[in-house]
């Protein structure tokens, strides 16, 4: 134990924080809202669980759509943010800052999703355990809807785009990746910048290959996984360049 902290609980903050913001447009979470829609079939008024739910992009447009919707997440200021948008009207939104490896629940929700690359953050103890709180979340017979690089998604990627710059109105941001392959993480080294102010930050997530990950969802109690290589619903496959999976409580 060095008693330094995750870079998870440094990362959200600054500079990072604006680009987490500000990254996504109306477009990406119409398309990404759809996806979950359709994946999870379920009527209005039906319980979802968002998590990690940033600030809370997701949660809301699921909200608007008529669900009830619970949205986690671990930073306060992702809390802060997307509990200053909802609507007075709109109590069918709930947000919780919570550790997404330890959630209260049992048998509470009608469907989950876990999308923008949230999935992957520990180590293998603590993403198993992340699985098994949803799968404690969930009612039975209910699923889970992850989008998320793999393995095979990553790396045929990183050999020609280990520094990748990112335009976010006058945010720059860069990634500069390596892989680690004796722990399978992505460990990358993000740069913003905004005018005169400069950030760093340190990112590492585990990367499972397709069967790997299939693996651990079984082990959590999931099963009947739906593979698909985009949100067109296209079948995953080798070239695909991320893995959306609906996978459902056993």
């Amino acid at each position: 134990m060095t008693g330094q902290p995750e870079w998870w609980q440094d990362f959200f903050s600054g500079l990072a924080l604006d680009f987490v913001r500000h990254s996504r447009d109306e477009e990406d979470t119409f398309a990404e809202a759809d996806f979950i829609q359709e994946a999870l079939e379920l009527p209005e008024e039906s319980s979802l669980l968002d998590v990690p739910c940033g600030g809370g992009r997701l949660t809301l447009e699921m909200a608007s759509r008529g669900y009830r919707v619970t949205g986690v997440d671990l930073s306060p200021d992702l809390i802060a943010d997307a509990t200053s948008q909802i609507d007075v009207e709109r109590s069918s939104v709930t947000f919780e800052q919570r550790d997404m490896r330890d959630l209260p629940w049992q048998e509470e929700f009608d469907g989950a999703f876990c999308f923008w690359s949230s999935f992957g953050y520990f180590d293998d103890a603590g993403n198993l355990a992340f699985l098994k709180a949803v799968h404690n979340a969930l009612k039975p017979g209910a699923s889970l809807v992850i989008d998320t690089p793999l393995i095979e998604t990553r790396l045929p990627e990183m050999e020609s785009q280990e520094r990748v710059w990112f335009p976010v109105g006058d945010l720059l941001a860069l990634e500069e990746r390596g892989f680690d392959h004796v722990n399978s993480r992505v460990e990358s080294e993000w740069t913003f910048i905004q005018g005169s102010q400069v950030e760093q930050k340190l990112l590492s997530l585990r990367l499972y290959t397709y069967r790997e990950l299939c693996a651990m969802l079984e082990e959590a109690g999931f099963g009947n996984h739906q593979a698909y290589g985009s949100m067109d619903w296209e079948p995953f496959e080798l070239g695909a360049t991320w893995l959306y999976m609906v996978t459902t409580k056993i």
